[in-house]
């Protein structure tokens, strides 16, 4: 407890308010009138909304002061961590190029119309898995898939988002993923010290995301055929240029990082696996070089150690800028006023309401921060967490409901959605294949919209809810005693 006064607000408590809607005015402005995505631009809104806020404070220095505690608490101090350490494993795979690997094998196999949107999605959920980037695999992978997709028969609509719906499958249960480590993160236990550790959290999530997963590509294979030939010879040409076979040894690594992480429940031990694996494996079969670990070209440095660091620096900016606007909520009492509220309805009283109270809240603010999903489990994850506790929910579980849902449907409303904006703009200027409209590809966005289907029915049903028990064990139904909030 803070023996500093309490953070009040000329205008009264709707002001602390002020710097989440200069925050989300940043996120509509790039997303909705500039169409362009920049983590580092809405880091810098973030900036500008504390800056704002901390005008309408009557303590200049008790704002700061819960602007700095909010960005020392332990969990950002865990998920910058986190964060430094997953960028490395993604810039590795980046550097090796492992979607070569994957246009090969269907350039081997010979797969066209709904089948290479099927492979599509598979191949991409691979890469998205192993990059724990959904935006960076979609610039990755559209270049390569969509043209030659097209070219072999595919349906475009379907096949944009059979890339972008992988995409998002990858960054839902990669344990490396931003959006696992805040999910983790930002949901507590009650019966013992510490956070969901991110290993228990996405063994539990499989369930649920496999299953959306297989039905989505059901639907994708049989959707996914155009019913036209197509431009073989260029479409041969298009996958021959960028295949590499030998890329595909680096999914070693990654399977022994994703073994580690499930064995340990240990984040860290698992990178560290992944990468000493990985740049064993990269330099002994000539996909890694030297210099392409670390170096210096120019006298600037060179490699994907540095690469990785520097591509979670604009990620960690808009983690510290979210944390630094929770410190205000907290400090001015807003979370607790809106936990109070939440578990005050009638919904939130049963442990199935209080799922169906945290799948709308979740999606209500990943819908205001235009799909920015690891944006919006920052902000709503300490409300999740409390919510969730009321009803003795187990933090694996509230990590799970919130998670799902912020990947659902909330995340690809057309007029919102950053993964829609930028999956249109990347099918832009390719001869001789189309470009899509943000409604075009949402209506074939399968995997989303059967994610979010499952999880109100697993919300409904109670399928996969567990209970904390003592010393945070899964039970499969509550104890008498409540656990404390």
């Amino acid at each position: 407890m803070s023996d500093e006064r309490p953070l009040v607000f000329r205008g009264g408590r709707p002001l602390a308010f002020l710097p989440v809607a200069v925050f989300l005015a940043f996120c509509i402005v790039f997303f909705v009138v500039f169409k362009t995505f920049d983590m580092t631009a809405l880091a810098a809104g973030g900036v500008v909304a504390l800056l704002v806020g901390a005008v309408f404070a009557r303590s200049y220095s008790t704002y700061w002061s819960a602007v700095t505690r909010g960005i020392g608490s332990s969990t950002a101090v865990t998920i910058v961590m986190i964060l430094f350490c997953v960028g490395l494993m993604s810039a590795l795979i980046k550097e090796t190029n492992v979607s070569g690997g994957f246009v090969w094998l269907a350039d081997f196999l010979g797969v066209g119309g709904g089948t290479f949107t099927l492979f599509t999605f598979v191949a991409v959920c691979v890469i998205s898995m192993s990059t724990a980037s959904s935006i960076g695999t979609m610039f990755t992978a559209f270049p390569i898939f969509y043209p030659a997709g097209v070219l072999l028969g595919a349906e475009p609509a379907f096949l944009a988002a059979a890339i972008i719906s992988g995409a998002i499958f990858g960054d839902n249960v990669a344990p490396i993923s931003d959006t696992t480590v805040i999910s983790s993160s930002t949901q507590s236990f009650r019966r013992k010290d510490g956070n969901a550790d991110i290993a228990g959290v996405v063994r539990s999530r499989a369930r649920f995301a496999f299953t959306a997963a297989v039905v989505a590509a059901v639907g994708f294979f049989a959707l996914g055929a155009s019913g036209r030939s197509g431009d073989t010879a260029q479409s041969q040409q298009l996958l021959q240029q960028a295949s590499d076979p030998l890329a595909l040894v680096m999914l070693v690594p990654v399977a022994l990082m994703l073994v580690v992480a499930l064995r340990t429940r240990d984040i860290f031990k698992a990178v560290t696996v992944g990468l000493v694996s990985g740049i064993v494996t990269g330099l002994a079969s000539g996909l890694l070089s030297l210099d392409g670990v670390i170096g210096v070209s120019d006298g600037a440095p060179t490699g994907f150690l540095v690469a990785g660091v520097g591509s979670m620096l604009s990620v960690i900016a808009l983690v510290v800028t979210v944390f630094g606007i929770m410190g205000v909520l907290t400090e001015a009492g807003i979370l607790d006023w809106l936990v109070s509220a939440l578990t005050g309805s009638r919904l939130s009283r049963t442990p199935r309401g209080a799922e169906l109270a945290i799948g709308m809240g979740i999606s209500g603010t990943t819908l205001l921060f235009g799909g920015v999903n690891s944006a919006a489990m920052l902000t709503f994850g300490p409300v999740a967490d409390k919510i969730g506790a009321r009803v003795g929910l187990h933090p694996y579980r509230r990590a799970v409901v919130m998670d799902c849902f912020a990947m659902g449907i909330a995340s690809i409303v057309p007029v919102l959605s950053a993964y829609l904006f930028i999956g249109a703009q990347l099918t832009t200027g390719i001869d001789g294949v189309p470009a899509l409209a943000t409604t075009e590809i949402f209506v074939a966005m399968l995997y989303p919209l059967v994610l979010t289907v499952v999880m109100v029915l697993a919300a409904v049903t109670g399928w996969g809810r567990r209970f904390e028990g003592p010393e945070g064990v899964e039970l499969k139904q509550p104890e008498s005693v409540p656990a404390t909030v």
